[in-house]
């Protein structure tokens, strides 16, 4: 297999004061004045931590990395590229060719080769899933796919769709997409509205795949129970509704977590149950790009779910986890949130499905696109540039 190598560094980047907390964050000026629904729904305590890490950069020159996925039996990575490339990367930073064997996919704006998950049942039949920005006829709708991962990390083999949005629109943006997985033989996958103003107002529409989490089998057909199965005027697909842009989803026990952009300001955490409606774009805790209001100028309605937690402003989230490790004890359960602005990873800190303290972590890595936990509990970060990174967060040595 040629191999080409990144630039990959062993040596630790600690500064004077060797902490990955920020204590010094402030919660800057806010874009509306709503007021918080509830109780710990914005601004929780701020958080310093202070623990001392270790930073090393474990593979260079990714093109706008988006997603990771660790490689079980210290296999080392899958990264994708948002330029359409999936690469296995070693833990020595080596990084292979592109692997062979996926479909077509629409490079443009915000679409591109989109995220990467192990299946449920990786250890016997290797199939791997992705989410992309597919081309139909000119336009664009996200994808969710799978396929076989051979031995040797270089090709995709039987690779097929499992759903596609619809319909497909020409606007290039808010693609969302992350897919996870039950455990009960099920893939969430989340998607975007579009951005633009012609097509948000479809997220409150059930007649098409635009601000939704769909839920569907492992091999794309529709699960029975899902909540709109029967009903003539909806997608037997839908999840939930009323989302903007979904780019982060995590289960935590049987409960799904989904993290969405808001526009400017109202970045959005959601506990994201069957059936609901999440508001987007009648409420929101944002505004336009403009300053102009969003709908009426509301953040609350009957009818349509309240954030479990919100920004403003924003960080701009894509990629979440609960980090479930013990490297990093004090961390041990905490919900981490990948920030694209102003960068770095946003800690939250949780207690019977409420936010009760928020840290803000490695502001200095820029815009952080996701994150995954490795073998040993040490951290891993993908920083969304044209020479990304992939970056290794690991406690310090501080014996000497």
């Amino acid at each position: 297999m040629t191999s080409r190598i990144a630039l990959f560094s062993s040596v630790a980047i600690l500064a004077a004061a060797p902490v990955l907390g920020q204590s010094t964050h402030s919660w800057g000026e806010r874009n509306t004045d709503f007021e918080p629904a509830m109780e710990n729904q914005f601004r929780a305590e701020l958080l310093s931590s202070d623990v001392q890490v270790e930073r090393t950069t474990v593979a260079g020159g990714l093109v706008h990395p988006w997603g990771i996925e660790v490689l079980p039996n210290d296999g080392g990575y899958l990264v994708t590229e948002r330029a359409g490339n999936l690469r296995h990367i070693a833990a020595d930073g080596t990084m292979s060719d592109p692997i062979s064997g996926l479909p077509e996919i629409a490079v443009a704006e915000q679409g591109g080769l989109l995220d990467v998950a192990l299946g449920p049942n990786f250890a016997d039949d290797r199939m791997i899933y992705w989410t992309y920005a597919k081309p139909v006829d000119g336009n664009y709708a996200t994808a969710a796919g799978r396929g076989v991962l051979s031995e040797d990390l270089t090709e995709i083999t039987d690779a097929e769709d499992i759903f596609v949005q619809s319909p497909a629109v020409d606007a290039p943006m808010h693609f969302g997409s992350r897919i996870v997985f039950d455990g009960n033989g099920h893939a969430f996958v989340t998607t975007g509205e579009h951005f633009t103003q012609e097509y948000r107002v479809m997220a409150q529409d059930l007649d098409n795949h635009f601000g939704k989490v769909v839920r569907i089998n492992l091999d794309g057909s529709i699960p029975e129970d899902n909540p709109f199965v029967g009903d003539d005027s909806a997608m037997d697909e839908i999840f939930s509704y009323g989302h903007r842009n979904i780019q982060g989803a995590w289960m935590m026990g049987d409960q799904l977590w989904t993290i969405e952009h808001g526009p400017k300001g109202g970045d959005e955490l959601n506990l994201t149950e069957a059936g609901k409606n999440y508001g987007w774009p009648v409420i929101s805790y944002g505004e336009q790009y403009s300053g102009d209001a969003i709908g009426t100028g509301i953040s609350q309605q009957d009818g349509m779910e309240q954030p479990v937690y919100f920004w403003d402003p924003v960080i701009a989230p894509a990629g979440m986890m609960v980090y479930e490790a013990e490297a990093f004890g004090d961390w041990n359960g905490d919900l981490f949130i990948s920030s694209l602005y102003p960068g770095g990873i946003v800690r939250l800190e949780m207690e019977d499905g409420v936010v009760t303290g928020e840290e803000r972590l490695a502001p200095d890595l820029g815009r952080v696109r996701d994150l995954a936990v490795d073998s040993d509990g040490s951290i891993l970060a993908v920083t969304d540039f044209e020479d990304g990174q992939l970056v290794r967060l690991a406690p310090a040595n501080t014996d000497s």
